[in-house]
């Protein structure tokens, strides 16, 4: 059976879907499933910042839990699987595919073209939503302020609402979690050349935290719809989220799962923390 691209629907707000088996491979430890089309999202190898999701995987009345849900890539010429930090290609190298791998436990009785239902955990992946959602918001605010008082000359680099992309520039490490988002920030010294006043961040954070705030107060008080623009079906497909705020169209290249609208939380809270005079942490919390 030639094994094509899965194609992907999270970000359709569908959580069950039926499709085909294409593949299967069996391990002393679990067994992974690659179908057709899936309401699944897998965790990235490459920026793992949004968890896989949660769920079962049904056919002839028998339920797996899906343990974990992962990026895989099959070699047309081999038809040889691929997973996760083994896949030894980008995405849309020529004689490859990218498909989402369903893991579950060892043993299952199925096979290749078999038919099965596969139902997303709603609550879990909605909760990540959230969170994603926030946690890109509470980072154009944190541009918008940074951006007022805290640059000594242009930045080249812009966000969607025209602001120094500090996010972009410093972001380290990004984790999002049910109705949360860590972002951690490194002041380093390419950051200051670039002209960010790191000494003056640091010594002003609670303030910059407390304007933080209130600006995402100011935009949240106004209704957006979240939409995701997508340029393909298939899961390698580029796509956009897309946030109106404070007058503006915001556009993010993004990979994960969104809310489709911000009326899905009444606050987000953000807390700053400096840490060793070289980082800054950003907690982003959904208030429901």
């Amino acid at each position: 059976m030639m094994i094509t691209a899965t194609k992907v629907h999270f970000c359709h707000q569908v959580w069950t879907l039926e499709s085909q088996i294409q593949f299967l491979s069996q391990t002393e430890q679990y067994c992974d499933v690659v179908v057709a089309e899936t309401p699944f999202h897998p965790v990235s190898h490459i920026w793992p910042d949004h968890p896989a999701d949660k769920g079962i995987l049904s056919a002839i009345g028998v339920d797996y839990e899906v343990i974990d849900c992962l990026v895989g890539a099959v070699e047309v010429a081999t038809g040889v699987l691929y997973v996760a930090e083994s896949i030894p290609v980008k995405r849309d190298t020529e004689g490859w595919v990218f498909v989402v791998v369903h893991r579950i436990a060892k043993d299952a009785k199925l096979t290749a073209k078999q038919s099965v239902t596969l139902q997303v955990d709603k609550q879990y992946q909605q909760s990540l939503s959230r969170g994603h959602s926030a946690g890109h918001i509470a980072s154009l605010a944190l541009n918008k302020v940074l951006a007022l008082a805290y640059w000594r000359k242009d930045a080249d680099r812009k966000d969607g609402l025209g602001h120094y992309d500090f996010n972009s520039y410093a972001q380290e490490q990004s984790f999002v979690s049910p109705n949360r988002c860590f972002d951690n920030y490194r002041l380093g010294k390419t950051l200051r050349k670039r002209g960010l006043n790191t000494a003056q961040v640091l010594e002003e954070i609670a303030d910059i935290e407390t304007k933080v705030n209130q600006q995402l107060q100011d935009w949240l008080s106004v209704p957006s719809d979240v939409k995701m623009r997508l340029e393909g079906p298939y899961l390698t497909s580029s796509r956009y989220w897309h946030c109106h705020l404070g007058g503006v169209d915001v556009v993010m290249p993004c990979g994960g799962t969104h809310i489709s609208s911000t009326k899905a939380f009444s606050r987000v809270n953000v807390v700053l923390r400096a840490i060793d005079g070289s980082y800054i942490e950003m907690h982003t919390d959904v208030i429901q």
